[in-house]
C-alpha cells in the first residue's frame, strides 16, 4: 500500500505545468524597469551597500543598471520602504528584430555574507 502512495505523489509532481518565463518587448532607446532589488529579514533591509547586477547570457544591445532608492518589499506584505533598487534594462543600437534569453543575477553584499538572485527573460528586442 506504501508504494501506491509513492507511484501516485511521483504521478502528481510529475503532471504540474511547467514554469512559464516571463516576455518582455523592448524598442530602440527604451529603458524599462524589470523589478525592484532589495535583502530583508523581518521587513529590514541587511543588505551593505548598493545591489549590484550583472548579465550572464543575452545581447549585446541591453545593459542593466540598477538606479539607487528605497523600494516597498510588497512580495513579503512589508508596509515600509527599505533601501535597495530598481533593475532597469536599456535598448540601444537595435538594427533589426531579435529574439534572445536574457539571464542575469543581483549580487548583494549583506550582514549574512554575500548573495545573489538570478532572472531569466524571453526578450524580443525592435528597431
Amino acid at each position: 500500500m506504501t508504494s501506491r502512495w509513492i507511484i501516485a505523489a511521483v504521478v502528481s509532481v510529475a503532471a504540474l505545468p511547467a514554469v512559464a518565463q516571463q516576455r518582455l518587448a523592448v524598442k530602440n532607446g527604451e529603458t524599462v524597469e524589470l523589478g525592484t532589488a532589495y535583502y530583508i529579514s523581518n521587513c529590514k533591509s541587511i543588505a551593505l551597500g548598493k545591489p549590484e547586477v550583472e548579465v550572464l547570457d543575452g545581447p549585446k544591445e541591453v545593459a542593466l543598471s540598477i538606479k539607487e532608492g528605497m523600494v516597498v518589499p510588497r512580495k513579503y506584505n512589508c508596509a515600509k520602504p527599505v533601501a535597495g533598487g530598481t533593475v532597469l534594462l536599456t535598448a540601444r543600437d537595435v538594427a533589426e528584430p531579435l529574439d534572445s534569453t536574457l539571464t542575469y543575477r543581483v549580487k548583494y553584499k549583506t550582514k549574512d555574507g554575500d548573495r545573489q538572485v538570478s532572472h531569466v527573460y524571453k526578450l524580443s528586442l525592435f528597431p
